[in-house]
């Protein structure tokens, strides 16, 4: 009637930083790359693809880079949690900004759905470099 708890396997302790720590640090940098470096090509050609199309998409509906401000903790949440999404893009959020694209957060459909797409390039980002490094933990085929 009652099932008998397994006890727990213990946890694989973390590799060294050297072996995780620069597929994902260039997988940030460049989407995609930190499955390059880790010789698959194939999915980091796809995410590569994915979050370039995202951001892009998001640039030509002129969608707002947010910028972090605090206040109350609603505020702070989502400017500064949005500012996150889109640094998440690495060298597309920094090139961005370093050629001046700076679109004001103005009212209609197409600009919201913009800053949307500029903060989901970063959180699928984010994903991809979770992905890389569970690859080079040895923790994932």
């Amino acid at each position: 009637m009652f099932k008998e708890k397994k006890p727990k396997e213990p946890k694989a302790p973390l590799p060294p930083i050297g072996k995780w720590l620069p597929p994902v640090a260039l997988g940030w940098l460049i989407p995609g790359g930190g499955h390059m470096l880790l010789h698959r090509r194939g999915r980091g050609a796809l995410l590569a693809l994915s979050v370039v199309a995202m951001f892009v998409f998001g640039l030509m509906m002129r969608g707002a880079m947010f910028e972090p401000q605090t206040g109350d903790l609603l505020t702070t949440i989502i400017y500064c949690g949005g500012f996150l999404g889109n640094l998440a893009s690495g060298i597309l959020y920094l090139l961005s900004v370093w050629l001046g694209y700076a679109q004001p957060d103005v009212a209609g459909h197409v600009h919201d759905y913009g800053t949307k797409f500029l903060v989901a390039a970063g959180l699928l980002n984010v994903l991809a470099m979770v992905d890389a490094f569970e690859i080079a933990a040895g923790r994932k085929d």
